[in-house]
């Protein structure tokens, strides 16, 4: 072998259909003049419906993309070396923006974040300040499939599925919380906490009040650690409550759970600026900060970065405009996407934020399986044109649920994705229908027949 072990194992998550449905784009890549018949990439959370109020910003601030202060330029300063602990002028602006996103229900002390080159690389950070290899992390399903590399591939750290169901709209209970933690024990493995995605990737819901109170007695029971990853928390649309879970812990007055709830964030979702890589983890726990502080030199942001972004923050009324006018924007967009499918027969879990939507197709399975959802999710891809991500990707227990981002293209594009699925679905309606008049028909015997016939009889 040519490379080393950690290098070589697929445990990094690259062969799962979240990552084969970008390569399959990336080889036909939909153009709305060079190539109209393309893939068009509904598998990528991006949020790319506010870049001209970002744009506009900068052009009314030259300054600051200039790398000027006050008129002097301070490049060489920007160029040199800085502290791994980060600009204080943009930890401090962050802090700031973070709680604006939270309606300023809570604060956030510059002091307790540790800045990280987006959230993929907080995430990790945390998982190694936290565990050990073998120990393990309980997630709610369904989960971002990206956890599978960020949480476990380097780290060794086990990941136990939360089951959570359609039949309570995918919502967080006890028993299933439980279940996960007796799970672990069978397996031998010691959890050292939950992570929970707020507002959450992939259903684009926010955590009730319940759920959240529920997993802080959960782990103020178990000794164990809380992670809430809050990158899409400006993204709520709707009038429905966003709460961070900061925000519950005064009313705890349990210093040693303070120290266990830790906060992931990120300016990728919010601000549209993935490809800026500017991530963050906020924690109370001194050795937590300290040792993810040492860790983040090994994927620093920019100081020219930080520069520019702190230079944008801190303009408090055009922060607030920005959230207000992303978040209507983000509104209308999810809109154009769930009525769009409801015309065609297609139904949404309901939804009040993120930047795409958790999409029910079971009734366009061939059958209740794994294999009818590859099947289903393949003619999409090839036949339809349009990448969008399986559920089993996500590791729900549900076959026939995708994932269906909104915000990465520009309407006409959305409009035109709508368009290429109402033909899909009209296409197989009239198969649908006779395969169910036939089902009726037969007699009970036949149902006794074993799944590879019934596919044979296909």
């Amino acid at each position: 072998m040519t490379i080393s072990k950690k290098a070589a194992c697929n445990s990094h998550g690259q062969d799962s259909s979240y990552f084969l449905g970008w390569e399959e784009y990336e080889k036909n890549p939909f153009h709305e003049s060079t190539n109209p018949n393309g893939i068009i990439q509904m598998g990528l959370a991006e949020n790319q419906l506010s870049f001209d109020l970002l744009e506009s910003w900068l052009a009314a601030n030259p300054d600051a993309a200039s790398f000027k202060r006050d008129g002097q330029s301070i490049f060489r300063e920007l160029a040199l070396f800085q502290d791994y602990h980060g600009l204080p002028i943009f930890k401090n602006a962050l802090a700031q923006f973070m709680a604006e996103i939270r309606g300023n229900k809570v604060r956030f002390d510059p002091n307790n974040l540790v800045l990280t080159a987006g959230a993929t690389s907080a995430n990790e950070t945390l998982i190694f300040c936290l565990a050990d290899p073998g120990d393990a992390f309980l997630l709610p399903t369904p989960y971002y499939p990206g956890f599978d590399r960020d949480l476990k591939w380097r780290t060794g750290v086990e990941i136990v599925p939360i089951q959570c169901t359609s039949r309570n709209g995918f919502r967080i209970t006890s028993p299933a919380v439980e279940e996960a933690y007796k799970l672990a024990q069978k397996r031998n493995l010691k959890v050292k906490g939950v992570l929970i995605t707020n507002p959450s990737n992939p259903l684009g819901i926010t955590l009730s009040r319940k759920e959240l109170n529920l997993l802080l007695n959960f782990v103020e029971k178990k000794g164990i650690h809380l992670i809430s990853d809050e990158i899409y928390s400006g993204t709520v649309f709707d009038s429905a409550e966003f709460v961070s879970i900061m925000e519950l812990l005064p009313n705890r007055n349990n210093p040693q759970l303070m120290n266990r709830v830790h906060v992931v964030y990120s300016l990728s979702k919010d601000l549209g600026l993935p490809g800026f890589r500017v991530g963050s983890i906020y924690s109370n726990d001194r050795l937590v900060v300290a040792g993810a502080t040492k860790m983040s030199s090994f994927g620093l942001i920019s100081s020219q970065t930080q520069y520019l972004l702190s230079a944008i923050l801190s303009d408090q009324v055009f922060a607030k405009k920005y959230v207000v006018e992303n978040r209507m924007r983000l509104r209308n967009r999810h809109t154009v996407l769930v009525s769009g499918l409801r015309r065609v027969g297609i139904s949404c879990l309901e939804s009040n934020a993120g930047l795409f939507c958790w999409v029910d197709m079971r009734h366009l399975l061939s059958s209740d399986s794994l294999e009818a959802e590859m099947e289903l999710w393949k003619k999409v891809v090839y036949d339809v044109g349009l990448n969008i991500s399986p559920g089993s990707s996500c590791h729900c227990a549900e076959h026939g649920w995708f994932r269906v981002c909104f915000a990465n293209m520009t309407e006409d594009t959305l409009d035109l994705a709508i368009r290429r699925i109402k033909s899909f679905v009209d296409s197989i309606s009239p198969i649908k229908h006779c395969r169910n008049s036939r089902s009726k028909s037969i007699s009970k015997w036949v149902s006794r027949l074993s799944f590879h016939d019934r596919e044979c009889d296909r």
